[in-house]
């Protein structure tokens, strides 16, 4: 028999019955929004934080993307809009201006019901102009970057005089990029009695002393990430160079038999120029990204949904809470290189209990990725072939099979061209069967029906082919260029560029990425390794970085000095007779080759390149933008 204590232990264990968002306590026009949605259950983080937020305390959360913490906060702040205030009265920091624009594109869909909410992004890399024309006419959230943020109070344009609301969404990653002096600036300059709620994926000793100062006995809530992905889901990954990439993905699509299919890339451009291969291959295939507009963005998702597309290729910014019953495999064209974005991909399939596929390219220095993603799931990834010639035919002439045998099923019309085909047979005297093989011809054109076999690969030459290599040990120790950095090869998809700036300006990694991320756009799995010299610094970026980028970064500093981001060559800069006696006095200029002295261009950009970015430059120095 229990005791009354097992007794409560046992009712403590059993399931809880499943909460609803109405039971959260948020008003209805909220509540019909996220049903447009199609939200109906709270996740944790959801469940634990609005309550607290709508009862007015501060909130420190542990949580990572993919739990749900953007309606977790939103959805709040949503319900308690003052409309009749003009001012700013939420304000939320986020570290990059893809955040930010998710941000905002999901206060606009729970705030679809209430009438004249106006929301704002923030973001370097965007002219002043569209943002200060909003701020004149009034608006209720802002979200944007630190940087930006704080140009905009330093000039006046920007009043949180009334602010109420505060969020600091991932602040961690916002630490990483330099952004802390921003960050505590905000916090300081803005009204005692706002709610402050901070997420962040880790707990450093920065955020934690950080969360003391500014936040008023804050509840702290916890939520672990969901990193398991669905057992109805195959998980398949092929080895397969860069290069190579979108012949493997053709041939995948000739031999998989899917419904729709969703292809996730790295980035902007990279959706772009696999939807245009793929349209050109005769697929029905498009592209939804960062740049693409909401209403084109539904307008693509409806055609998925409906039959029209069958091959959607997205960013994991613009698939998020993509939900379409159709999508039978998940292609990762780029790995992604943490488990939650792969969970978060790969959850595009198998829903609502339906099975599904997802396959991932994997590049041969990507291997780890694949280990890592096991340890994280706790599932194994089965590795794949590339699909045979003979595989593709077999495939190949099944379809052409079920053509004949549709065709075959229409009498009225095989009757009429039995009359045809009888004709010619007997004015031309050629058998019906070649006749037959004529007429597949014109039907397929002069595209082949089956694929050639793949060529023979070379037989590998062995190093003592070629005799001994002599000793290049002292390559690089001719006179002065003993001071060249080490040149690496950059991996698979990445380019080397250089940047004007070194460890003489005390430039650190996490500068270079918080500048060029903010004004250019770009995300963290942009970058690989960073090398910094004494006057320049080498950075690994995508190597089809989009044409507008080099644009955006033109007018870029990093510690009051212009970046002039440009590929590099790999050669060492030419030395004048001064520079061989010794550095000259302006130091660096030397590096600038092409650019011409561009010191003196443009205005001191600062949206990304602030928080602790050495000596920040007088008030009326970066106001000139």
């Amino acid at each position: 028999m229990h005791t009354n204590a097992d007794q409560i232990e046992d009712e403590a264990q059993t399931e809880p019955a499943a909460m609803t968002f109405s039971d959260l306590g948020l008003s209805a026009p909220v509540l019909k929004a996220l049903k447009d949605i199609g939200y109906e259950t709270p996740s944790a983080i959801q469940a634990a934080t609005i309550p607290t937020l709508l009862a007015g305390r501060d909130v420190v959360g542990m949580a990572q993307t993919g739990t749900g913490k953007t309606a977790a906060f939103a959805l709040p702040i949503i319900d308690r809009l003052d409309l009749s205030q003009k001012t700013p009265q939420a304000l939320v920091l986020a570290p990059t201006r893809e955040l930010a624009l998710q941000v905002c594109e999901a206060f606009e869909k729970y705030a679809a019901h209430l009438k004249d909410v106006h929301i704002l992004p923030v973001y370097g890399g965007q002219g002043y102009g569209v943002q200060l024309s909003a701020l004149r006419r009034g608006v209720h959230i802002v979200v944007g970057t630190p940087g930006r943020i704080i140009d905009h109070l330093e000039k006046g344009t920007l009043d949180l005089s009334e602010l109420q609301y505060l969020v600091l969404d991932e602040a961690d990653e916002m630490l990483k990029m330099g952004f802390a002096e921003d960050v505590e600036t905000i916090l300081a300059d803005t009204p005692d009695t706002k709610q402050v709620a901070l997420f962040s994926a880790t707990m450093p000793a920065t955020i934690r002393r950080m969360s003391k100062q500014y936040l008023n006995d804050p509840e702290e809530i916890t939520v672990k990430a969901k990193t398991q992905t669905s057992a109805n889901i195959s998980q398949r990954y092929l080895i397969s160079a860069w290069q190579q990439k979108m012949d493997a993905l053709t041939r995948i699509l000739e031999v998989e038999n899917f419904d729709g299919m969703i292809v996730f890339g790295r980035t902007r451009s990279v959706t772009e120029e696999i939807a245009e291969k793929l349209r050109a291959r005769g697929y029905s295939a498009a592209a939804i990204n960062g740049d693409i507009a909401q209403p084109q963005r539904e307008k693509t998702v409806n055609q998925l949904k409906s039959g029209k597309l069958d091959i959607l290729v997205a960013t994991d910014v613009a698939a998020r809470g993509l939900d379409v019953e159709r999508v039978s495999h998940v292609v990762n064209y780029d790995i992604p290189t943490d488990a939650e974005s792969y969970v978060h991909r790969i959850g595009r399939t198998g829903r609502a209990g339906r099975s599904g596929d997802a396959i991932s390219f994997v590049t041969p220095r990507e291997r780890g990725l694949v280990k890592m993603i096991e340890r994280a799931t706790r599932q194994e990834l089965t590795e794949m072939s590339l699909p045979s010639v003979d595989e593709v035919n077999v495939t190949r002439l099944s379809r052409f099979d079920d053509r004949i045998t549709a065709a075959l099923d229409e009498t009225a019309r095989i009757d009429a061209f039995r009359d045809i085909v009888a004709h010619y047979v007997r004015n031309h005297d050629v058998p019906e069967a070649d006749v037959a093989a004529a007429l597949a011809v014109v039907a397929q054109g002069d595209t082949p029906l089956l694929l050639e076999p793949d060529p023979e690969p070379a037989p590998r030459r062995e190093r003592t082919d070629r005799g001994e290599r002599p000793d290049r040990g002292d390559r690089f120790d001719r006179g002065e260029r003993g001071d060249r950095p080490e040149r690496r090869t950059p991996r698979e998809g990445f380019a080397t560029y250089r940047i004007n700036v070194g460890k003489r300006q005390r430039v650190e990694p996490r500068q270079i990425v918080g500048a060029l991320a903010n004004e250019g756009g770009l995300r963290r799995d942009d970058f690989g390794a960073i090398k910094i010299m004494p006057d320049f610094s080498l950075v690994e970026l995508p190597a089809d970085l989009p044409h507008g980028t080099l644009d955006r970064l033109a007018d870029t500093r990093i510690s009051g000095q212009l970046i002039e981001l440009r590929p590099d060559s790999g050669r060492p800069q030419r030395r004048t007779d001064a520079t061989s006696r010794g550095r000259r006095d302006d130091r660096g200029s030397g590096d600038r080759g092409g650019y011409g002295d561009r010191g003196s261009r443009g205005s001191y950009r600062d949206s990304g390149d602030r928080g602790g970015y050495g000596d920040r430059k007088p008030r009326h120095k970066r106001d000139a933008d």
